[in-house]
């Protein structure tokens, strides 16, 4: 219920009432600035936009720490949430104030210090914020909906596919007890984070042939975090009798650690592993390689013997092929190159089919 009266000093007093029955009133100088704040109110609440005033009032900071408080984050998502709110230039604008240009400035902001890649991280998760803010009904619109980010740098040109031969090297230089480090990265696809969680009792040798990733290992100020794979990573790897072998002489002659029978460590700091790996990348003279290409040397090995996109994902840890697709989608050949391989078999299996005929007449 709306109403719009004079008062004896001349302004004009509008007014309603919001579904929990409290009323609102603001006064104007002009009947028709009234009417129009009303039209906007009702306007809102029939498309679902309306926002108390006293929620107006409450900051994205704010509504952060009371949500994110009920959210079923892992550790390490909680920590880019925060890290994400933490930098987000309009957190502490009262929802009312909120413009697309504060939106704007925002991404500006990150564009300046951080890669593209990272930018449309942080704006992500700011995003997922807002957007809870507004089925909350505490915020009207998202100031960050339609802002254009950074371009990223297309994939097939940013991403660096050591070749089988850099492999061989950076492993060779690495001391004894860490080749298998690069086995398990290059040719099983796990996550330096995953190689450090392995232990013995996941690879199986005998029954399986596969390797279990249950685990990972992840630095924090002042201690190491043994906690399970990132969402939707946890899988079973089948692997080539070649790298069961190099596991079974590791376990021979380097042996493991601990009770849990770790391999690289007790367990081992991925931070100390990447050292060790860029220090053997300088010895190899291999430039440009990080311990995840690695992951990528084994992506491209798969889609180069045919596997289709859900095996990949499968086998890569992916929580859907649609994040192994916009990953590698350019590794896989295009549909004129499988085109012509498909008209080219046809034309093969038609000639062989006819010179069986002709040999059967004669």
């Amino acid at each position: 219920m709306a109403s719009l009266k004079q008062r004896t000093n001349g302004t004009w007093r509008a007014r309603y009432r919001d579904d929990d029955g409290k009323e609102h009133a603001r006064h104007f100088k002009l009947k028709r600035d009234g009417q129009a704040w009303l039209d906007e109110v009702a306007s809102s609440r029939l498309t679902g936009t309306y926002v108390a005033p006293a929620a107006q009032r409450m900051t994205l900071a704010e509504f952060y720490r009371e949500w994110v408080e009920h959210q079923l984050w892992a550790e390490g998502t909680r920590r880019l949430a925060d890290r994400a709110l933490s930098g987000c230039t309009f957190a502490d604008v009262p929802f009312g104030k909120l413009k697309r240009s504060h939106g704007e400035s925002y991404v500006k902001a990150l564009a300046s210090t951080l890669a593209a890649s990272t930018v449309k991280t942080r704006v992500r998760y700011v995003r997922i914020v807002l957007h809870a803010a507004v089925l909350d009904r505490r915020l009207a619109q998202d100031p960050l909906e339609g802002v254009k980010l950074p371009a990223i740098r297309k994939a097939e040109h940013a991403m660096r596919i050591p070749t089988s031969a850099e492999v061989t090297a950076i492993r060779d230089e690495l001391e004894p007890a860490y080749r298998s480090l690069v086995d398990v990265m290059a040719y099983a696809g796990l996550r330096i984070g995953e190689a450090a969680g392995l232990q013995v009792g996941d690879v199986g040798f005998l029954s399986g042939r596969s390797i279990h990733v249950q685990r990972q290992v992840q630095n924090r100020v002042g201690h190491l975090d043994v906690l399970p794979p990132k969402h939707g990573s946890e899988r079973v790897v089948p692997v080539p009798d070649e790298l069961l072998l190099r596991l079974s002489r590791h376990v021979e002659t380097i042996g493991v650690h601990g009770d849990d029978g770790w391999f690289f460590g007790r367990p081992p700091s991925p931070t100390a592993l990447r050292h060790y790996f860029v220090n053997a990348c300088r010895a190899a003279g291999v430039t440009g390689v990080t311990p995840h290409d690695l992951r990528h040397h084994y992506a491209s090995g798969l889609i180069r013997a045919g596997l289709d996109a859900v095996a990949v994902a499968k086998a890569m840890g992916h929580s859907s092929p649609s994040i192994t697709l916009e990953v590698y989608a350019h590794l896989w050949p295009d549909a004129a190159d499988r085109t012509r391989a498909a008209a080219a078999s046809l034309m093969t299996s038609s000639e062989d089919s006819a010179d069986q005929l002709r040999t059967a007449g004669e």
